[in-house]
Order: C-alpha cells, then sequence, then structure tokens
C-alpha cells in the first residue's frame, strides 16, 4: 500500500485502487481497515493538548497593567496602606474571573457544538454498507456520497454522477466545482484544479459519488492548512498592546515619581523611611486600580451582545479586534452575502409574473399579470426534476435548484409529497454536453418525463407549448416570441 503519492489525481481508477490494495465493490475486510487504522492514526485534525483550568486562570495575570497592579498593592502592604492593597486586589482578582468565566463559557459551547456536529460516513467494507465515525476511515476505504454530505476525508473519486462539490472552505471559490473521474496528465496542479479528487471537509452539493480515500487526519490538505495555522505566532489583539503601552508608561511614571520625591523629601531632612512611604503612596495613588476591570466588563458586555446574536467568541479580546475592525476586503462572491439565490420573476403561458419573498424560506407570493388557469404544469417540475433539497430553510444541493424548489413551495407544492405521490423511476442528469436535466416518474398506470435546462435546447426538442388558452403548436413565431421573453 503506497499511500505517499503526491499524484493521486493522475492515476486511473484502477491504479489508484490497485496502489491501496483495494477491489472497489467489496472495499477493505474489518481486519485490513483495523490494521490500517492502527498504522496511520484516526482520522483526525490534530488540536492543541487543552490547558488545564488553573492556567487558564493564571493567563488573565499576563497583562503588564495587572503586574503593576499587583506590585502597587504589594506596595500599599508594605507601607502599611492595607486599605488600598486589599482594594486593589479585590479589583485584579474581580477582573480575572470574570474573564476566566467568559472565555471558558465560550470554550464549553463551542466543545459542545463540536460535538454535536461529529461526521459519519456510508462506507463500503466486506462488500457491505454500513455508516461509521468518520474518525475511523483509513487509506483505501471507500466511501459513498451525495449531495448534502461532507467529505470526510481526501479521495480518488471512483464514480461521479452529475457531481458539484462546494470547495469554499479549501480554495474559497464560491461556486461549486463539477467534478469527473478521468485521469489527468499534469503533476503539478492545485488543489482546486484536480477535479478527480476530494478534500476533507467540502461539501457535496449535487450528484453522486464512490469516493476511495487516499488521506486521512493530518496527512490530507486540510491538515496541511491546520500545521500552517498552528505554526503561526500568536499576536496580542491592539488593545492588549496599548494596555501594555500604558503599564509600562504608568510604571516608568510612578518610578520617576517615587524617586524625585524621595529626592525632595530626604534632601528636606525626612527620614529616608518617612521619604520612601511617602514616594511609595503616591505612587500606588497614581495608578489606575479600575481600568483593567472597566475594560474587561465592556468587553465581556459586548461578548453577550454577540452571543445573542448567535456569534461565538471565543477570546475576551477579541471582541475588541472586532470592534477596531473598519474594513474588510473581499474578492469572492457570496462571501458578504447569504449566498442564497432567489427566483424574483418570471414567464409562464404568456404571461410574468414577480415574486415576493427572500431566500429559501417558502413565505411570498407569485403575482401574475394576467390569471392562469392552472400553472401547476409550469411548477410541478421544479419540485420534481431535481437533485437538491431545501429544509428548514437550509439548502442541501445546488443553489438554482433551491431556488425552484422555493418557488414550487409559494405556489402551494410541497416537494417532497409530490416526490413520495411520483417517485422517480429513471433519470438523465444534468450535463454540460447536453445542458439539460430530466427524470421520469410513476403517475399511476403511465409513465410522466419533466426536464429542465437551457431554453434554446429545450425549444429545439419541443413541438407544443402552453398558452393561456392552453396547449397550442410551436412555429416560427412563437419560438421567437418566447425567446424574446
Amino acid at each position: 500500500m503506497d499511500t505517499e503519492s503526491p499524484a493521486w489525481h493522475t492515476l486511473t481508477r484502477d491504479a489508484a485502487a490497485a496502489a491501496l490494495s483495494v477491489a472497489p465493490a467489496q472495499g477493505l475486510s474489518q481486519a485490513e481497515a483495523a490494521g490500517r487504522l492502527a498504522r496511520v492514526g484516526e482520522n483526525r485534525l490534530l488540536e492543541a493538548a487543552p490547558r488545564p483550568l488553573w492556567l487558564k486562570f493564571v493567563d488573565q495575570f499576563k497583562n503588564f497593567l495587572v503586574i503593576v497592579l499587583l506590585f502597587a498593592a504589594g506596595l500599599a502592604w508594605a507601607i502599611g496602606d492595607l486599605k488600598d492593597a486589599v482594594v486593589i486586589l479585590i479589583v485584579v482578582v474581580f477582573n480575572a474571573v470574570l474573564g476566566f468565566y467568559q472565555e471558558h463559557r465560550a470554550e464549553q459551547t463551542l466543545a459542545t457544538l463540536k460535538g454535536m456536529l461529529a461526521v459519519r460516513a456510508r462506507v463500503r467494507r466486506d462488500g457491505r454498507v454500513s455508516d461509521l465515525d468518520a474518525a475511523l476511515l483509513v487509506p483505501g476505504d471507500i466511501v459513498l456520497l451525495e449531495a448534502g454530505d461532507r467529505v470526510p476525508a481526501d479521495g480518488r473519486l471512483l464514480a461521479a454522477h452529475a457531481l458539484e462539490v462546494d470547495e469554499a472552505a479549501l480554495t474559497g471559490e464560491s461556486h461549486a466545482a463539477g467534478k469527473t473521474t478521468g485521469a489527468l496528465d499534469e503533476p503539478e496542479l492545485p488543489p482546486g484544479d484536480r477535479v478527480n479528487l476530494l478534500y476533507m471537509n467540502t461539501v457535496v452539493t449535487r450528484g453522486r459519488a464512490e469516493l476511495l480515500v487516499t488521506a486521512t487526519g493530518m496527512a490530507t490538505e486540510m491538515g496541511k492548512l491546520a500545521d500552517m495555522i498552528a505554526a503561526a505566532p500568536e499576536s496580542g489583539t491592539p488593545l492588549q498592546r496599548q494596555l501594555d503601552i500604558l503599564g509600562k508608561k504608568l510604571a516608568a511614571f510612578a518610578g520617576a515619581i517615587v524617586t524625585l520625591i524621595f529626592i525632595l523629601d530626604f534632601a528636606r531632612g525626612l527620614p529616608w523611611t518617612d521619604a520612601a512611604l511617602t514616594a511609595v503612596a503616591l505612587a500606588v495613588a497614581a495608578i489606575p486600580e479600575g481600568l483593567p476591570a472597566v475594560v474587561t466588563v465592556t468587553l465581556a458586555i459586548g461578548m453577550w451582545r454577540m452571543a445573542k446574536n448567535r456569534a461565538i467568541v471565543k477570546k475576551l479580546s477579541a471582541v475588541e479586534t472586532l470592534g477596531s475592525t473598519t474594513v474588510i476586503c473581499s474578492d469572492k462572491t457570496g462571501t458578504l452575502t447569504l449566498n442564497q439565490m432567489t427566483a424574483r420573476a418570471g414567464w409562464c403561458a404568456g404571461s410574468r409574473f414577480a415574486v415576493s419573498g427572500e431566500g429559501y424560506a417558502p413565505q411570498g407570493e407569485i403575482h401574475f399579470e394576467q390569471p392562469l388557469q392552472d400553472p401547476r404544469a409550469f411548477f410541478l417540475p421544479m419540485a420534481l426534476c431535481t437533485e437538491s433539497r431545501v429544509r428548514d430553510g437550509r439548502l442541501i444541493g445546488d443553489p438554482t435548484e433551491g431556488a425552484l424548489w422555493v418557488l414550487a413551495q409559494k405556489h402551494g407544492i410541497d416537494p417532497e409529497y409530490e416526490q413520495d405521490e411520483q417517485p422517480r423511476i429513471a433519470e438523465i442528469p444534468f450535463d454540460s454536453a447536453h445542458k439539460f436535466m430530466a427524470t421520469f416518474h410513476h403517475a399511476g398506470a403511465t409513465v410522466e418525463m419533466f426536464i429542465k435546462g437551457a431554453p434554446d435546447v429545450l425549444l429545439a426538442r419541443s413541438r407544443c407549448g402552453l398558452a393561456a388558452a392552453g396547449e397550442v403548436a410551436l412555429d416560427a413565431e412563437t419560438r421567437n416570441a418566447i425567446e424574446a421573453e
């Protein structure tokens, strides 16, 4: 088994399967899969070991201004000013407890969400398809995917039926990428151009696929990115840097005051002990004890407000960084939008119509310029001739099909009910060569075909059309009128 090949996209399907010592029709045996799992480890991205709670609490004191305050408390205690010492310590501890509580609660919430998003995979082993934890995948496994599935590991496509994959997490491209199974000739291609490979954490938006796993865990492209991110040094936020600068300036100022007052009092003939106590008292008074607490409370309020808007901030100081952002630069369509497609207008049986509503919510109305007797025949194919779904406002599949699905719902059609009533028995998947998709459905004792595609292609294959008065022949004049719309 060779899992180190850097050019899986140049191998044929048979050669890739042979390199991993697997028969695609059977998949790995359970014993072989267990052996490979022991050798390569679980299919997980490595994470830093969690810091103990006491160290997370100590981290709250790693601020120069807080250190200055603790030093001031010590000086106040030394000169007998117990009241100031206790007040400063209370403020510092309150600041640390509040920061620790907010960050720990955010981490617990993120851990809970992560557990809810555990990925499962349908895998063929010993000739049977089973559902198992994606962490147990190994190179050589055969994974079955369909629209809406998250790709659990890197792999070489063995079969692809009208397959499109959202690779935005890896390449930044907002549009789904079409995938094929043929071998490629160029060995040095960027990940986005290796159209016969799928990558961990990308999402299938359309079609079905059979995937030969070639890399898992940190050996995947996502694993390499995780390594690069982990190697990047952490930097302080603008507020942290400003507070550190303020703390150093205050320390320098207080030090200068202590020295100057001590010299002046000593020169006036005061005992050196009295001069030192006076100087220290003035230095302690110059330190703003309440500043760290005010900053922490302000950031905590910001974190709470963001949580109300379903945005979880892991680090308290990150709230300030986000608030300091004035310009966001983006070169990808969909990055700053909802990335949802909505049908706004259409043309049916000689009448234009407008559609209200937003996104993938079924709320909205269809307003025809001229009333039609029964436009159901126009909207029904949108619910049946599709590979996509919209459930609870969430799209599973292609955005265009999702918009048509919602349009059918706005007309009063329940797509899932219609699919149960008229089950699909065959299909012609969409292909850029013929530019249409067709599905065949049981309709009682008959079979009905529904088709959608490019207008010029469908008009060329049609003899009749639907008009307000009913079915009419498509002559040259009618075709031109439709094309003009």
